[in-house]
């Protein structure tokens, strides 16, 4: 007995088409690539605001107790009483003023005043600064943290505590953020 088989011989199939799968495998593929590119994108604008809001924080003035600072305030104007009015106003917030009198320098002063300290005043004159704003800053060779306040020529009034808080307020969070 002769067993035969009547079928032909398995051949391969040439309608099969090759390109649709590829084509769908490709489109994926880019879909894919197109997400990660976004999560990574993504994930550096976060670091980047993250860092941007932690420099911030970092030059930003620091929020200190207002007993600890040794303030002398200076009338800088012609207007007479000014570093006494000023003087009262800051003990009134809390400051230690040591000194009330007219500017014993020679600096011309303008705008609202000036925030005269040393190296290890630093702290203490940004902080200082925020209670009268667009004052200017002025670095001098003095040891002591003591930090003269210099009224000048526009000065209308100090911030209000409130104002004080309110720039003090997004500091600390982003402080702790960082």
């Amino acid at each position: 007995m002769s067993t035969s088989t009547d079928s032909p011989p398995v051949r391969r199939r040439k309608d099969r088409r090759l390109l649709p799968p590829l084509v769908f495998l490709l489109v994926l593929a880019l879909g894919a690539l197109g997400v990660w590119w976004k999560v990574f994108q993504d994930a550096g604008a976060r670091a980047d605001a993250a860092e941007a809001a932690c420099a911030t924080a970092a030059e930003a003035p620091p929020s200190l107790d207002p007993s600890t600072l040794s303030v002398r305030v200076y009338n800088g104007t012609d207007r007479g009483g000014l570093a006494q009015e000023v003087a009262a106003q800051l003990q009134a917030r809390g400051f230690v003023v040591e000194e009330i009198a007219n500017d014993p320098t020679e600096r011309e002063v303008t705008g609202t005043g000036e925030v005269r300290h040393g190296p290890r005043g630093n702290d203490a004159a940004r902080y200082l600064a925020l209670f009268l704003p667009g004052a200017g800053d002025f670095l001098d060779t003095r040891a002591t943290a003591t930090v003269d306040l210099v009224v000048g020529p526009d000065f209308t009034a100090l911030a209000s505590p409130e104002e004080v808080a309110a720039t003090l307020t997004p500091i600390a969070s982003a402080e702790a953020a960082c």
